[in-house]
């Protein structure tokens, strides 16, 4: 194949699919240097697109081989030949190591050297199949596959290389297809043909990958099957150390934490009420490195009607009173109900048994057995903190605090990591009081580099304490994760804390028909979730969210006492949900009756492109594809506009002009004049062509134009027939 264009094309786009396989190898191995194997493919690569004999191409590649090795894993330079004799004997004791299947012996020096031979391999088996072969279906499925699976199982994203992939592999596999036809055919192929074939190839391939970026995507439809393949790959490899898949939704055996879950969007129970809420259902408060369990269990009961003892809230907080109804879906006996809960309403007699431990509220009826009603009533206070006396607690004062209540929610493992004690305080350092420094380590998690998972989340092993291999190795997880990792480091810090189970506030769904001032929200198995509440001695205990992307309900007032307040930091009011979740339309929220800035201009600007790129870029992409689309027929359309320019022209000069134009519409039809061929030549092959002297007779009055620069006058009217007759026959 000759070194034109299109050879190079198939080269480049050969080192393109060999490189989508180098992509993946630094992220997700201990290998380095990553920019010199793509350079040596490179290399490779160019030293056969410029045909240099075979000889010479393998000493070149052995010399960069040799040379990479050298800068990898010698201190001698690479003229100080000492240090060939120390790689030869490695390789004889490599193969060695071969033949008595020690695979794990192998040094690393040898293990480059072997990887650099694939590569060569891989570079001429490219080069067949793309040059010798012309075909490259089954490279381009398997690199397709290559990185299909390592997105699914791996943390590798391959979402653009799934795009460039496509694009490079039908573009290739177009190419030569088209070399295949011109050999069988034994055609040959000129710049017209090969762009009359390309341009709807490019055209076809732009149209389908822009498509296929801007179409909304569904969600699957079955379950993801990777979580249990690696769950149960964890559990065969180290029995008993963790668990399998779960199903997300409200367990009661947190001891074993960890490990990756499906999602299910099974309906819990719908709430009436005039704002999201997050529901509790119970707390723990014994962390065992794996886990968490309740320190004891002491029940009692109340009555229905009675006033419910969790969760009391000192009177100095600032609190108002909400009503909220829930509608079960699931048969559960326990209560689901918001913090500051005081009563609950049930249509029937039922009694209450309060796990004071656990803060677990079962529903009892007049038998003393669990049941499980299908709605209830809940009477609860929403308090309104102020920061200023959240900051009032530093220390723990024995005269606020009981010794046993500080020990039972401070209590860690005995032979819990030093570096999670010493993270916290790194983080917390600059914070005097316990409000600021809870909050300290809740923004903690919403940088660092945490990554919100449920499926590519670690189980930890024997050895593992489960917040140290989130904090420090693995750095992704789900709310368990980052609502225990919260708890225990702030546990480290001398503050009490407690982890809680229950559900976010769920979906809106409409307003309520019987009380405008209140919204349905639907909260399925999906909801469930975990979060940390501190105690503070003067406001009781308070919740905090730590999880990546989700954001809790509570109201902190941070104005100062002088009725200031300050820059960094907001107040989050409770605030009656509207149509449609506020989280999804923060930006809707702006002034309409601005003044005419620039500034506010942009921000229009903005915020339209914002809500309408889609259709902006759909639009943009309809109106790129007719353009081409009538560039592509401009050979059918052109002429009539010619026709009529040079119609109105009377001019005998315009002979120059016209000529000019027929050389170029001739030229579009597919009947071009070479380089080297004079007018009258040409003038005869286009007569030949259409079975005319038409051609002949207008060339001979376009050279005396050219020639003498001046024409009998009337000439052009007499020409011009000749010319639109031409101009005709080209459209097709």
């Amino acid at each position: 194949m000759k070194r034109d264009v299109q050879s190079f094309l198939l080269y480049l786009f050969g080192f393109l699919l060999l490189w989508e396989w180098l992509r993946p190898v630094e992220q997700l191995t201990a290998t380095d240097h990553i920019g010199m194997f793509i350079i040596f493919i490179l290399l490779s690569s160019a030293v056969s697109f410029l045909k240099v004999r075979w000889i010479w191409q393998t000493i070149i590649k052995i010399w960069f081989i040799l040379f990479s090795l050298n800068q990898f894993h010698y201190q001698d330079g690479f003229f100080q030949f000492s240090w060939l004799s120390l790689f030869f004997r490695d390789v004889i004791t490599n193969f060695s190591t071969i033949i008595s299947r020690d695979w794990a012996g192998l040094t690393d020096e040898f293990r480059t050297f072997l990887f650099f031979i694939l590569l060569w391999l891989m570079v001429y088996l490219v080069h067949y199949w793309l040059l010798n072969r012309k075909r490259i279906f089954i490279f381009f499925f398997m690199t397709l596959i290559y990185i299909t699976v390592l997105d699914t199982f791996t943390l590798y994203s391959a979402k653009t290389a799934i795009v460039r992939t496509v694009i490079v592999g039908f573009a290739v596999m177009g190419m030569l297809t088209y070399y295949r036809i011109l050999a069988k055919e034994n055609v040959n192929s000129d710049s017209f043909i090969t762009r009359k074939w390309m341009r709807p190839l490019v055209l076809m391939i732009a149209l389908s990958v822009i498509v296929g970026i801007i179409s909304p995507k569904y969600g699957p439809i079955w379950p993801d099957p990777v979580p249990f393949l690696k769950a149960a790959a964890d559990k065969g490899g180290d029995e008993g150390t963790g668990k399998g898949v779960s199903k997300v939704g409200y367990g009661e055996d947190d001891s074993q934490l960890g490990g990756p879950f499906i999602g299910d969007d099974s309906i819990v129970f719908h709430s009436e009420a005039v704002e999201k809420n997050y529901w509790k259902v119970e707390t723990k408060d014994h962390y065992t490195g794996k886990g968490w369990i309740p320190s004891g269990s002491s029940p009692f009961q109340v009555g229905g009607d009675d006033l419910i003892p969790v969760f009391s809230i000192p009177s100095r907080v600032e609190t108002r009173d909400e009503t909220a109804s829930l509608f079960l879906f699931m048969d559960y006996s326990h209560l689901i109900y918001p913090a500051g809960i005081q009563r609950v309403q049930f249509e029937r007699n039922y009694k209450l048994e309060i796990d004071s431990t656990k803060e677990k509220i079962s529903i009892l009826d007049i038998n003393s057995d669990p049941v499980a009603p299908d709605d209830y009533v809940i009477n609860y206070k929403v308090p309104k903190y102020k920061a200023s006396d959240l900051r009032q607690t530093s220390v723990a004062d024995p005269g606020q605090i009981n010794q046993d209540f500080l020990e039972k929610y401070t209590q860690l493992p005995e032979n819990l990591p030093d570096r999670i004690k010493e993270i916290a305080e790194s983080i917390t350092v600059e914070e005097t009081n316990w409000f600021d420094k809870a909050k300290a380590v809740e923004r903690h998690f919403s940088s660092s580099g945490f990554t919100y998972s449920q499926t590519d989340v670690a189980i930890p092993g024997e050895n593992d304490d489960y917040v140290d291999q989130f904090l420090f190795e693995t750095k992704i997880g789900y709310c368990d994760n980052f609502s225990t990792s919260m708890a225990v480091m702030l546990r480290s810090l001398g503050i009490p804390t407690r982890w809680v189970k229950g559900y976010t506030g769920g979906d809106f769904i409409k307003n309520s028909e019987n009380d405008s001032s209140k919204q349905i929200y639907e909260v399925t198995n999906n909801n469930t979730h975990s979060w940390v509440e501190v105690y503070f001695p003067n406001q009781g205990w308070v919740p905090f969210e730590p999880t990546k992307g989700f954001t809790n309900n509570v109201s902190i007032d941070f104005t100062s006492e002088d009725g200031t307040q300050p820059a960094a930091e907001t107040t989050a009011p409770v605030t009656p949900a509207p149509q449609k979740d506020l989280e999804e339309d923060g930006d809707n929220s702006k002034e309409t009756n601005q003044s005419f800035t620039l500034s506010g201009v942009w921000l229009s600007v903005k915020t339209f492109l914002n809500n309408n790129w889609k259709l902006i870029l759909l639009t943009f992409v309809f109106v790129m594809s007719v353009a081409g689309l009538i560039y592509r027929l401009r050979g059918k359309w052109i002429p009539y506009l010619y026709l009529l320019q040079f119609r109105l022209r009377k001019r005998d000069e315009n002979i120059g002009k016209a000529y000019l134009v027929l050389l170029d519409q001739l030229d579009r039809y597919g009947l071009a004049r070479n380089e080297d061929q004079t007018l009258r030549n040409y003038a005869r092959y286009i007569d030949t062509f259409f079975e005319t002297r038409e051609m002949s007779r207008l060339t001979d009055r376009y050279e005396q134009y050219l020639y003498h620069q001046q024409l009998p006058e009337g000439s052009w009217k007499d020409s011009r027939e000749l010319w639109e007759n031409l101009i005709k026959k080209t459209i097709a």
